[in-house]
């Protein structure tokens, strides 16, 4: 029985792997998609932005139907849409047929990660081995994230950049071969509650609009029509995704949950870490490569100490200052590093990319940083919720993160259009991620400030 646990716990850490391994593999190959396409770096961040513009906008769904349908029968559908569309995507011949096979990835994601998460937390019932299986179970995810960049140099170096889409496909197929026969069946229900899709279907398309017109609004004076229609559009959808999530009788999310004021204040900074470390991940890749003259492969091993740096910290670290600080906190602790990294980033480009600052950056943001940052805004999301709600509260952030991630890019990406740079990542760059990080240093200490005296700890979770 015991074995049959464990390779359960296996497989769904191999689906949440793969799709936390998407999120970072892309970035290295970024110069070789360009190359091949002849685009630009403003076009080339769709491939991201859809990605995770997806993957969040339909995380909440994937989680009410891993509920509704069975966690099985979703965590086998999302293994299957992202494993053909990765084949797809590493078969496109034109870019807009990897964007859309990129696009449809992140659905794919979005219902793999809560139906597999969902199969172990009802594997493993007793709280200490529940604790150590979600441990593993985060920890895939975490590396999955950490090892994306280096994996995607060395792959686009000595293979191509299709290899790293191409390459999900024989892992999932094994992976679903194993989960028909070995993930338990899923529960029945008499009378499952409904999951109100089109409000994910309406918020995935307004933002969307949004992110286009945000885009492209550089050239609303030549084409008024496209880009202000858009903005048009995205306001109206969005306007009706709120209506429906206040008069629907099973709304997506029940609105009342956000009276809770540390909700909304994670909610608030899990958007912006979605901007700041996605954002990240696609200017590093850039600035190792066409401003350094780094080759991928070298690019991605220089980054490779510190998915490790993250990996010990959460281990050894993390417990211990979780004891000491509640989250608000560790918050402003992991988003001091957040700031600092970008500080000397940017100081850099002015010093003419010395090695050891760029790395120095690079290891406060997602060596330290993100470590904190994270594992802070999840306990602070759930901090004042009733347990009833944990699994909302808790898909309410990672919804942020990705969305903030896909509407962080194309702002970045329209004011970089706006002043312009003569390096692949100039100053406006590394201001804007400093700005993310004191809006919610500010943010964090005045809801520290205010909640100090009744906030209780952090309980660190173990992954002995």
């Amino acid at each position: 029985m015991e074995t049959k646990k464990n390779l359960i716990l296996i497989l769904a850490s191999v689906g949440t792997f793969v799709e936390a391994l998407d999120i970072a593999i892309i970035n290295l190959t970024i110069p070789s998609i360009q190359e091949q396409f002849n685009i630009g770096a403003e076009t080339v961040q769709w491939l991201q932005t859809l990605y995770v513009l997806f993957f969040g906008g339909f995380l909440i769904i994937g989680g009410k139907l891993s509920d509704q349908i069975g966690r099985k029968k979703m965590f086998l559908i999302g293994s299957v849409i992202f494993m053909l569309t990765s084949l797809g995507a590493g078969l496109s011949a034109d870019f807009r047929t990897l964007a859309i096979f990129r696009a449809l990835q992140g659905l794919g994601a979005a219902f793999i990660m809560p139906s597999a998460l969902s199969i172990v937390t009802h594997t493993f019932t007793e709280m200490q081995e529940r604790n150590r299986a979600v441990g593993i179970f985060s920890s895939f995810a975490a590396i999955g994230s950490g090892s994306g960049l280096s994996l995607g140099g060395i792959i686009s170096t000595y293979l191509s950049w299709h290899w790293v889409f191409l390459i999900n496909f024989p892992v999932l197929l094994i992976t679903i071969i194993f989960a028909l026969k070995y993930l338990p069946s899923d529960d029945k229900w008499e009378q499952p509650a409904k999951t109100d899709v089109l409000s994910g279907i309406l918020l995935v398309a307004g933002l969307l609009s949004l992110t286009y017109g945000t885009h492209e609004f550089i050239h609303i004076t030549e084409q008024p029509l496209p880009v202000g229609g858009s903005l048009l559009v995205s306001v109206l959808l969005l306007s009706a995704v709120i209506f429906r999530l206040r008069h629907s009788a099973q709304p997506l999310i029940d609105l009342r949950i956000l009276k809770h004021r540390s909700l909304n204040v994670s909610n608030i900074a899990f958007f912006a870490l979605g901007a700041f470390f996605i954002g990240f991940l696609f200017l590093i890749s850039l600035m190792l490569q066409k401003d350094m003259g780094y080759t991928a492969a070298a690019s991605g091993l220089l980054l490779v100490p510190f998915s490790i740096m993250s990996a010990l910290l959460a281990k050894f670290v993390l417990p211990v200052v979780s004891k000491r600080l509640n989250s608000g906190q560790m918050g402003l602790m992991g988003w001091s590093f957040m700031l600092t990294g970008s500080v000397l980033l940017l100081l850099s480009v002015h010093f003419n990319y010395p090695l050891t600052i760029v790395l120095m950056g690079a290891a406060c943001i997602s060596g330290i940083g993100m470590t904190f940052c994270f594992t802070a805004l999840s306990v602070l999301g759930i901090r004042d919720v009733e347990p009833t709600h944990y699994g909302v509260a808790s898909g309410m952030g990672s919804t942020s993160y990705f969305l903030g991630a896909g509407l962080g890019l194309s702002l970045m990406s329209l004011l970089n259009q706006i002043f312009p740079s003569d390096h692949a990542v100039g100053d406006l760059n590394f201001i804007i991620l400093m700005l993310y990080a004191i809006s919610i240093i500010i943010l964090l200490t005045y809801f520290a400030f205010r909640h100090s005296k009744s906030e209780k700890p952090a309980v660190a979770v173990s992954l002995d």
